[in-house]
């Protein structure tokens, strides 16, 4: 393989010029006649028997070019690329300049990844952000967890907010009823928004056996294109109204919802999870801030098609999370009133943050030339299995060394960003002098 030439017609992108030589073509030449010889009836010869000369001279002199490029070509491109010290990030467009019997020429153009010029990575001072659980935080959730814990009742009573209601329903737009408009033995609580804006408030004050039009108005921006904007009566009918009967907040509630015996020891618990949670948050939320420093201060020209590959990991990422759920990415679209297109746009400046985090990171791993060992590797790995609770086997089959690889370097640019910052916690922010009144003041 001879490297001819390098050029750079635009930004990120690389032009080469690269010749096969005539040994190299040869020997791709011959893996070629023995890959395809089976294809060719040769009077005279079993198939597949017939001498390469002998298939050359009935077919032509190029009859196993083609092949024999389709062979040549990973190797030679391959050593190009190297040869060049470029790093592509997309498949070449590769053109055939010339071939013969001594060899042939190509140029692959193809996009290469950006230079970088770093900015401050050291020193970088940000915000940390005031971690706090306040008696009102616990009580909170101590409160969620007591409306979870609660039982429906059937009442004797009109429906009110609040209240779950077991109604049948059928709904038209112009006298016509439309698909997916119908239900029968629906439990609906009222005033949880699960219905479009109207209906469910319309049901305050009926009372089970009674039967009701409700008149609402589908919103513009409806996911069923057909109904947005257009009015639609509901025929109702209500068969029961259950209202929820909540526990009282003491030490049996406690013994119902939790390990814990006595109230006191499930908010104390509550309490300590709640810290621990928002120390996590307040420390992941300490290093985005980091990073957009960092990105702050770091120039370059991202090639589109490096965030149009973020994009799809993101969207492949996003609907296998759906799948968990037992939701498609075509119905989510549809519910969502989004098409592919306004998603990827949606998520593009998010694709676009994270290539420029890699391309940082990447840079900072350069500069200070950190090094990853096998043994640091094995090492991880051996951390990933004891954290996950997975065979150690089963590890190494869902992640590759050159992914663990990746994974070490990054942590320990992050972890010379974090060692070297200026990091000061964030100043809580101030009341306006009205709020700062005490209890007696407001009183006088």
């Amino acid at each position: 393989m001879i490297l001819k030439s390098v050029e750079k017609p635009e930004t990120n992108v690389v032009k080469l010029e690269v010749a096969v030589e005539k040994p190299e073509f040869e020997a791709a030449l011959e893996k070629a006649y023995k890959k395809t010889v089976g294809r060719y009836n040769i009077q005279g010869f079993r198939r597949g028997r017939a001498p390469r000369r002998i298939i050359e001279k009935m077919y032509g002199e190029g009859v196993f070019y083609e092949e024999a490029i389709n062979i040549a070509y990973p190797e030679a491109y391959s050593a190009a690329v190297q040869e060049a010290g470029i790093t592509p990030v997309d498949r070449a467009e590769v053109e055939l300049v010339d071939i013969n019997s001594d060899g042939f020429t190509f140029t692959a153009t193809v996009t290469v990844k950006p230079e970088v010029t770093l900015g401050q990575y050291k020193g970088l001072e940000v915000e940390r952000p005031v971690v706090n659980v306040t008696d009102a935080d616990v009580d909170a959730e101590i409160e969620r967890r007591r409306q979870r814990a609660g039982r429906l009742e059937t009442v004797e009573r009109p429906a009110a907010l609040g209240d779950t209601v077991v109604i049948d329903f059928e709904g038209f737009t112009d006298g016509v009823p439309f698909e997916g408009g119908k239900a029968e033995g629906f439990n609906l609580k009222l005033g949880s928004g699960q219905f479009i804006p109207g209906f469910e408030d319309q049901l305050v004050g009926v009372s089970a056996g009674e039967e009701k039009d409700v008149n609402v108005t589908f919103p513009e921006e409806y996911h069923a294109k057909e109904l947005a904007g257009k009015p639609a009566v509901f025929k109702v009918k209500l068969h029961e109204v259950k209202e929820t009967v909540l526990p009282e907040v003491d030490d049996e509630l406690a013994k119902d919802i939790s390990e814990f015996e006595t109230l006191v020891e499930l908010k104390n618990d509550i309490r300590a999870k709640m810290l621990e949670s928002r120390t996590k948050a307040a420390e992941d939320e300490t290093e985005g801030r980091l990073i957009d420093k960092l990105l702050e201060g770091m120039q370059v020209e991202l090639p589109e098609v490096m965030v149009e590959h973020q994009l799809d990991h993101i969207q492949e990422d996003f609907a296998y999370r759906l799948r968990a759920q037992g939701v498609t990415m075509e119905a989510y679209l549809q519910m969502t009133g989004m098409d592919e297109e306004s998603f990827r746009k949606t998520f593009r400046p998010q694709a676009e943050r994270q290539v420029k985090t890699r391309l940082a990171l990447e840079a900072v791993i350069a500069k200070e030339g950190f090094t990853v060992t096998d043994e640091d590797i094995e090492a991880e790995y051996n951390r990933l299995s004891e954290q996950y609770k997975t065979p150690l086997e089963e590890v190494k089959k869902y992640m590759s060394p050159e992914m663990v690889k990746e994974d070490l370097l990054n942590m320990r640019a992050i972890a010379l960003i974090k060692e070297t910052a200026v990091i000061t916690d964030e100043k809580p922010e101030e009341k306006p002098a009205e709020e700062n009144k005490t209890e007696e003041e407001s009183k006088e």
